[in-house]
């Protein structure tokens, strides 16, 4: 597949009325992967027009790019991005969801101060908004400061802590499924950036009578990320998560 730079170089060599026919024929759907490389190559270098048109369209691969673009003038400093992104959060288009936390990634890439703020304004909503916020901000190369890795813990603890008081039917709908999916690899994430007090934070959650929360830190300690991080400190955990689901 060609590189993103590949992908930017072709689309400014086209005029822009072929720009939608092209991103089109090169979507790669259907099918089982979406092209992320000319999403992103898009979001780098298509008009602000063109952004906002896609990220209004039906059509999944289109609003996905939008959403990627949107991305980029946020880190800019467009005025309502942000607003824009949290209602594309709530798109019942997953690659439309995901394209929203690539978004905020490059918000963090540009300027992490910038995200979180943004992380102050949607760590409480509801779960397909705090699911994006969750997958933006757990990229490792977002976390490489200690101070950064310790704020994604701490966002991590708000929306877990969150599903105190959630009754059965607000458990039983989609948007928590997705939310508890999310979580169950980006404890994971940040615990790596930060596994002292990763590590610390996850044997609490461990220990929580709740269900969801034993399910979530279940998931993370599947992933090989933990165990590379401190061996000892995942087994402690499994030994306290399998003592509070007795």
């Amino acid at each position: 597949m060609p590189k993103r730079s590949d992908y930017r170089a072709v689309l400014e060599s086209l005029p822009p009325e072929k720009w939608v026919g092209y991103l089109n024929a090169e979507s790669g759907l259907p099918g089982p992967r979406g092209n992320i490389e000319l999403a992103e190559a898009f979001a780098d270098v298509a008009d602000p027009a063109l952004i906002r048109t896609c990220a209004e369209s039906p059509d999944e691969y289109l609003a996905t790019c939008g959403a990627v673009g949107f991305g980029r003038l946020l880190a800019d400093g467009e005025r309502h991005a942000a607003e824009t992104l949290r209602v594309l959060a709530a798109d019942s288009r997953w690659r439309v969801r995901e394209g929203v936390a690539m978004a905020l990634q490059r918000l963090g890439d540009a300027n992490m101060p910038s995200l979180w703020t943004l992380a102050e304004d949607w760590v409480d909503g509801p779960p397909l908004v705090q699911r994006a916020l969750a997958a933006g901000i757990c990229e490792p190369r977002l976390l490489r400061a200690p101070d950064d890795a310790v704020r994604a813990l701490d966002t991590l603890d708000r929306i877990t802590a969150s599903f105190r008081g959630m009754d059965h039917q607000s458990r039983s709908d989609e948007q928590f499924r997705v939310l508890r999916q999310g979580l169950g690899y980006c404890w994971s994430v940040a615990i790596a950036a930060a596994p002292a007090e990763g590590f610390e934070r996850l044997e609490k959650w461990a220990a929580s009578d709740d269900k969801d929360v034993r399910w979530i830190v279940r998931e993370n300690l599947t992933k090989a990320r933990l165990a590379k991080a401190d061996p000892a400190a995942a087994q402690l955990v499994a030994a306290v998560l399998e003592q509070a689901g007795k």
